[in-house]
């Protein structure tokens, strides 16, 4: 099995673990009752749980949930931890469509997921490499800043979707990166004034 592979199994069965016995980082599970109208995808958004979790937690060979079913919700992320990925797509989305918010909150959680970055939302945004933080927000402090409404929505369906995408692990504005090494990565895709590479 490769590396990712390998560190998605043990991260499901860390969440799983977490939510039997409970930590700060994650709450104890809560059930959610199924509404008409809702989808998998709709209970996950709201709830910041991967689509892909929700099926597996509640042994789900599909999409399809019915009125009334109960499911299980872990909670994927501390409130402080998504308050601060929040609070990084503020800062450094401004003025970028709402998929670009949603792309650039994926970069992190993408990086977390990958066994070349830290483990933790919190340690990814505060990295410093080459004596450089990672972000420019954490820098200047832009990231103290209180995040927008659509953030912490952005925030949401990136959790909604994690795992899935064309595997971002960078952003960057071509008209103002000075960076050569960042033009030599793999391009993912083109939102807004942002490039989204690997």
């Amino acid at each position: 099995m490769g590396k990712r592979v390998i560190k998605t199994i043990i991260t499901m069965l860390a969440m799983f673990a977490m939510i039997g016995f409970g930590t700060n980082q994650t709450e104890a599970a809560s059930v959610y009752t199924v509404k008409s109208g809702d989808s998998l995808y709709k209970i996950g958004q709201t709830n910041g749980v991967p689509v892909q979790i929700l099926q597996s937690m509640n042994h789900l060979n599909s999409d399809k949930i019915y009125p009334g079913q109960k499911l299980s919700l872990p909670d994927s992320l501390s409130s402080s931890d998504k308050d601060l990925l929040a609070r990084l797509v503020t800062a450094e989305a401004k003025g970028e469509p709402y998929a670009g918010k949603v792309a650039v909150a994926t970069v992190v959680l993408n990086r977390v997921d990958n066994p070349n970055f830290p483990n933790s939302v919190r340690d990814v945004i505060y990295q410093i490499d080459n004596g450089y933080y990672a972000f420019s927000p954490v820098a200047n402090g832009e990231i103290n800043k209180p995040a927008n409404a659509e953030s912490k929505r952005a925030v949401q369906e990136a959790l909604a979707f994690r795992g899935q995408g064309n595997g971002s692990l960078y952003f960057y504005n071509p008209k103002t990166s000075t960076s050569k090494w960042i033009f030599s990565k793999q391009v993912t895709v083109k939102i807004g004034n942002h490039v989204f590479a690997k």
